[in-house]
């Protein structure tokens, strides 16, 4: 696969309970299924769409929300060593709109990761 510029690149930490806020951002029939700890705020899955939430700023009162519905993806890959202390866990997703690069960090279980998007883009194409 061709190398291209992402043009988002998040970093996910640990899987956290899902923030009592994103609820306000569900639609009717969604439910949210996984969040995980990003560097300023939170990344959630639903039933429908990836949530990321960004605090902006200084103050952090300033929010970002990305909505990446599941049907956008078209192809996904996730990359690690294999090794019980791999710190550079990636996963990229090609989208209609561009390319995306999402980072792990030890806490973050790649496994689980690409297991949520196989069901989250093989149910909602």
């Amino acid at each position: 696969m061709a190398e291209t510029a992402a043009i988002l690149a998040w970093t996910l930490q640990q899987e956290i309970p899902t923030p009592a806020d994103v609820n306000e951002l569900l639609v009717e029939g969604e439910t949210p299924v996984a969040s995980f700890k990003t560097f300023r705020d939170s990344a959630t899955f639903t039933t429908k769409r990836l949530i990321v939430r960004d605090a902006q700023g200084l103050t952090g009162k300033k929010i970002e929300i990305y909505s990446l519905p599941y049907s956008s993806i078209e192809m996904w890959s996730t990359e690690n060593a294999g090794g019980l202390l791999d710190r550079d866990a990636e996963v990229e997703l090609w989208t209609k709109a561009g390319h995306i690069k999402v980072k792990l960090t030890k806490g973050a279980d790649i496994r689980r990761i690409d297991s949520l998007l196989g069901w989250a883009v093989l149910h909602n194409h």
